[in-house]
């Protein structure tokens, strides 16, 4: 019998996702708002997100499924593989942008030092992340405390470091809506629903696994952002790297550097091998994980890391409203099984409808953003098509 994993453990993985060198780069584009907009801007998202975040945990363990197999109850067998494919790709691309992100901010501590560039920094990072997936993380949960416990306290001496001696705000250039912002808070914890199930299947106590896990990864992300958002502000600097080096944080800026890119990008390997095995059941999943940090980390050596601004908008515009679907699905109209249809055209052009909107939303401009009101109105449309087309009617299955 597989081993459950405690809500501690999945406490402890998912403060290791949220401690990241890339949300708190998000955190310095919100600068332009001025802190107490950008605070509430992120506060706004990260509640929206982390709630939608919740819901979906809470599908994968009462379903005991992972993130994608889940999406076969809703959308039938080639539903399921349709956005496990769409789920490898993004997390390919997450690795990647992890990876040459991480490459980049120790290369600005170690470079000097070591004469060393950024593509072995990437490879070093990318053996370290395939070492976390082969140990797996609940075999390596005693090393994975420490990890957690270094990067608390050390990202405590970040904030420090940055809120800390009453300095005065600096004027920051460039312009962004609210609404904007708003996108850019909901998106990060956005880009985790397609992983978060994976982490529930196998969880002690599913219902308060969920409710912790993403209740403990929204604070820590919001907290990330802050940090981004105060370093832009009263530090002018927007690159976390050298913000720590310039502080005198040189060896500590490299322990939270790269372990927070480690724990982070494992889940995203992970869990893209996890999707894999969703599609050719035949590959394992450890193996499939490590492929993927391969080809993400030679991805990273060449790609351009600022590009992830755009992959987290796709991320919303596919996943947002397959969450959507899958949550007013289960929760307001009961649920069904339709795992055995090939598809289940009804969802899939639930989906497809929210993915159009968002696109739309994106192009003519949206006060609240695009996320929110796609979020609420794939619902809306879900639960009214259900109601008119009850379970169990031919409509539903063919």
């Amino acid at each position: 019998m597989e081993e459950k994993r405690t809500t501690y453990a999945n406490a402890l993985i998912w403060f290791g996702a949220a401690v990241s060198i890339a949300e708190i780069y998000t955190g310095t584009l919100l600068a332009p708002l001025g802190m107490g907009a950008g605070m509430a801007a992120v506060v706004i998202g990260h509640a929206a997100g982390g709630f939608l975040m919740y819901l979906a945990a809470l599908i994968g363990g009462r379903s005991a499924c992972g993130a994608m197999e889940s999406t076969g109850l809703f959308f039938g067998r080639g539903g399921a593989k349709f956005f496990a494919a769409l789920n490898v790709l993004q997390l390919i691309g997450w690795t990647a942008v992890m990876v040459a992100g991480g490459a980049i901010s120790l290369g600005l501590i170690l470079n000097p030092v070591t004469g060393m560039n950024n593509a072995l920094w990437c490879c070093a990072i990318g053996a370290l992340i395939a070492l976390w997936i082969v140990l797996d993380m609940k075999n390596f949960e005693r090393v994975n405390k420490v990890a957690m416990a270094a990067l608390f306290i050390l990202t405590l001496t970040l904030s420090f470091v940055i809120f800390g001696g009453g300095r005065e705000a600096d004027a920051v250039g460039g312009s962004l809506e609210f609404a904007d912002a708003v996108e850019l808070s909901v998106a990060m914890p956005l880009s985790w629903l397609p992983l978060i199930s994976d982490y529930m299947r196998d969880a002690e106590k599913p219902g308060k696994s969920a409710a912790v896990s993403s209740a403990i990864y929204s604070i820590v992300s919001c907290w990330m952002y802050f940090i981004g958002l105060g370093a832009a502000i009263y530090t002018g600097g927007a690159d976390v790297a050298e913000i720590m080096s310039g502080a005198g944080m040189g060896a500590a800026g490299i322990i939270i550097v790269a372990f927070s890119t480690v724990t982070t990008t494992f889940l995203d390997a992970y869990s893209a091998g996890i999707s894999f095995h969703v599609i050719f059941k035949g590959v394992k999943e450890k193996a499939a994980g490590i492929a993927v940090c391969a080809l993400g980390t030679l991805i990273a050596i060449f790609a351009d890391p600022e590009s992830y601004e755009e992959l987290l908008y796709l991320i919303s515009s596919v996943f947002a409203p397959m969450a959507a679907v899958m949550v007013a699905d289960f929760f307001l109209l009961g649920g069904e099984d339709r795992s055995a249809q090939p598809f289940s055209p009804r969802n899939m052009a639930l989906w497809g409808a929210g993915f159009a909107l968002y696109r739309y939303l994106m192009s003519a401009g949206s006060p609240i953003g695009a996320t929110l009101p796609v979020i609420a109105a794939t619902a809306a449309l879900t639960w009214i098509v259900g109601k008119c087309f009850p379970r169990g009617t031919r409509a539903l299955t063919r």
